[in-house]
């Protein structure tokens, strides 16, 4: 475990990591921080313990108080911030896809795809008791109950949850505009590309390829870049590699730079996480 406490402020943020079980979790206090519009490559589950977080996603504003379960897809974009003065605490459990692919499988279940949350913000007091233990356990437990408690958990929200069906291949439009900027931008997120040679590469203006892919990722362009060189950035920070050599590796200014946004969108420094990875 790591921790991060504000400079000037009561907010403070525990980060652990656990990459034999495909999890990741945070507990935080937050006043005035505020996350940037994002989206995680995870489930992404949050528990409110005090106050309580406001936050947009699906196109409406959204409010999470204590004992509540904030529920994201993956690459869900949301954003949060405190929705009182006192600020708000809360833990957040990042589930892996394939993880849950994998439960699901070993449990003999007839599951025709992922998983699907309809509600960003779910009453549901079973899931938020096996996701509040299975925290708990990341950091005390022995490996045999993070295991029970991560199965246990997997159930509930699979009970919770709709179903995903499988995507097939074109269901975002196959070679369309969009697709193809998409592809562009996973392969070269490091560069410094150009509106104009993405909207070349999708075949339209501009202010279409705009409006086209904000409606298709929930994200503008500039910020879909920024978050694939973020996930970039936490893979060789994973791997040991300092912050700064991993900033300019993925197109950041410089280590500040990375910093900065690291902050705003996961709530912990490059450092931290870093640490944390060494440690898990």
């Amino acid at each position: 475990m790591d921790e991060v406490r504000g400079a000037t402020s009561g907010e403070w943020s525990r980060y652990w990591r656990a990459p034999d079980l495909g999890v990741e979790a945070i507990h935080a206090h937050f006043e005035r921080h505020t996350y940037h519009r994002h989206t995680h490559d995870a489930y992404s589950f949050g528990l409110t313990e005090a106050g309580s977080q406001a936050f947009t996603c699906r196109g409406a504003a959204r409010t999470s108080g204590v004992g509540m379960v904030m529920a994201f897809n993956p690459d869900e974009p949301h954003d949060g911030h405190a929705a009182e003065a006192h600020g708000f605490t809360y833990r957040m459990v990042y589930l892996e896809p394939k993880l849950i692919e994998n439960v699901i499988a070993d449990s003999g279940a007839e599951q025709a795809g992922l998983p699907l949350f309809i509600e960003p913000v779910v009453h549901d007091p079973l899931l938020f008791r096996a996701l509040f233990r299975l925290h708990r356990l990341l950091d005390a437990g022995s490996a045999l109950e993070r295991g029970e408690a991560l199965d246990s958990t997997v159930r509930a929200l699979v009970r919770r949850a709709s179903v995903r069906p499988p995507r097939v291949a074109g269901e975002y439009g196959g070679p369309s505009g969009v697709d193809r900027v998409r592809q562009l931008l996973h392969a070269s997120y490091a560069e410094d590309l150009r509106v104009e040679d993405l909207a070349e590469v999708a075949g339209c203006s501009r202010y279409a390829l705009h409006r086209g892919f904000m409606r298709t990722t929930g994200l503008a362009l500039g910020d879909y870049q920024r978050q694939l060189r973020l996930r970039a950035a936490r893979r060789l920070l994973a791997e040991g590699t300092p912050p700064a050599a991993a900033a300019t590796a993925v197109g950041f200014a410089d280590q500040s730079h990375l910093t900065r946004w690291f902050g705003r969108y996961y709530g912990i420094t490059p450092a931290v996480y870093r640490s944390a990875a060494a440690h898990g």
